[in-house]
C-alpha cells in the first residue's frame, strides 16, 4: 500500500525573501491534501510569516514525517545534514541553477508533489562522510558532509603538502592547492570542476583528487568507502578543513583530518520515473547535438 504522509516540514532557502508567495501556495496545497504543516524557524523569520509556527530543525525532525525544501542544492545540503539524524525523507524544489539534488522544477511542483505526498514516489539514500580533525592526540573539530571534505591551503600563494593514508596503508605525499574527498553526491560538485569523475549514487565509494597538483602524475582515484582516510598536514600555511559548509581554519603541521563513511544517510524522494541519468543529461546538457 502507498505510504501517506501526515505532517510536512516546509523549509525555504537561506535569506528567503521573495519566496513567501510560493511557500504559502505550498502550505495551502499540502493542507488541502490532508497534511499538517510546520515552518522552519529561519524561513519564518526571513519571510516574516509565522502562520504555521517557527520551529528549529531538531523540532521539525521530531514532529514531521516529510520535509519539503525550496531552494538550490546549497539549501538542501545544509538541511540534509541536520535532518539526516531523524531519518526524515526530503523532497527538493529547485530555485537554484543546477539542482542535482533539488530536482523538481519550481514551475512543476503542484503537478508533481500531489502524487508524492500520497505515497507515489521513488526513494534513494545518499551516503555521508563524517570525521574530525586531530591535534596532539585530541579531537579539535568534528564534521559531517553530504558533498565533500576539502583540505586546502590558505590565502597565500604557496601550496600545501599532505600525507594520505587509507586504512593502515600509506598511499602518497602530494603537493597541491588541496585535496578533495567527495561522496557520490559530491562528485558532481567541486570534485567535478576539479577534474574528477562522476560516481553513481549507488556506488559505495569516494572520489579522492588533488586540487591543482604540483605533479601531473597525482591523479583522481576512486576508493571504497569501507576504510578510514587520514590526511596529515606536512607543510603549508593557514590550511583549512571544510566539511561542506563547516570550516576549521589555521591547521598546524601535524594536524590530521580523519574521515569515514557515516552511519547516517540522507533520504531523498523523487517523482515516479525519476532517473539519475536523465538528471545528468539535463543538467550537464548531454543531449546537445542529438537530433
Amino acid at each position: 500500500m502507498p505510504t501517506r504522509f501526515r505532517h510536512a516540514a516546509l523549509i525555504g532557502k537561506y535569506q528567503a525573501q521573495g519566496i513567501r508567495p510560493m511557500l504559502q501556495g505550498l502550505a495551502d496545497f499540502l493542507i488541502r491534501h490532508g497534511l499538517e504543516v510546520s515552518l522552519e524557524r529561519e524561513t519564518a523569520l526571513n519571510t516574516d510569516w509565522a502562520e504555521h509556527g517557527a520551529f528549529t530543525q531538531a523540532e521539525l525532525g521530531a514532529r514531521c514525517d516529510i520535509a519539503i525544501v525550496v531552494g538550490g542544492d546549497g539549501t538542501m545540503l545544509g538541511i540534509a545534514r541536520e535532518l539526516s539524524a531523524f531519518n526524515l525523507p526530503m523532497v527538493g524544489i529547485n530555485q537554484g541553477r543546477l539542482g542535482f539534488i533539488t530536482d523538481i522544477r519550481a514551475a512543476d511542483w503542484a503537478e508533481v508533489l500531489g502524487p508524492m505526498v500520497q505515497g507515489d514516489f521513488e526513494e534513494e539514500r545518499r551516503a555521508m562522510i563524517e570525521g574530525e580533525v586531530w591535534r596532539d592526540g585530541e579531537i579539535i573539530f568534528e564534521g559531517l558532509a553530504l558533498n565533500d571534505v576539502v583540505v586546502s591551503r590558505g590565502n597565500t600563494a604557496s601550496m600545501v603538502e599532505l600525507r594520505i593514508d587509507v586504512g593502515p596503508e600509506f598511499v602518497a605525499n602530494i603537493r597541491a592547492d588541496g585535496l578533495i574527498i567527495a561522496s557520490p553526491t559530491g562528485s558532481t560538485a567541486y570534485a567535478l570542476s576539479a577534474g574528477g569523475p562522476i560516481l553513481h549514487p549507488a556506488i559505495a565509494g569516494w572520489v579522492m583528487l588533488p586540487i591543482a597538483s604540483h605533479t601531473l602524475s597525482n591523479r583522481p582515484i576512486v576508493l571504497p568507502d569501507g576504510q578510514d582516510v587520514s590526511v596529515t598536514i606536512v607543510a603549508g600555511r593557514d590550511c583549512s578543513a571544510n566539511f561542506d559548509m563547516h570550516r576549521l581554519a589555521s591547521l598546524l603541521h601535524g594536524d590530521q583530518v580523519r574521515v569515514r563513511r557515516s552511519a547516517q544517510a540522507v533520504r531523498f524522494l523523487h517523482p515516479l520515473g525519476w532517473s539519475y541519468y536523465a538528471t545528468l543529461r539535463r543538467k550537464l546538457r548531454w543531449y546537445e547535438g542529438v537530433v
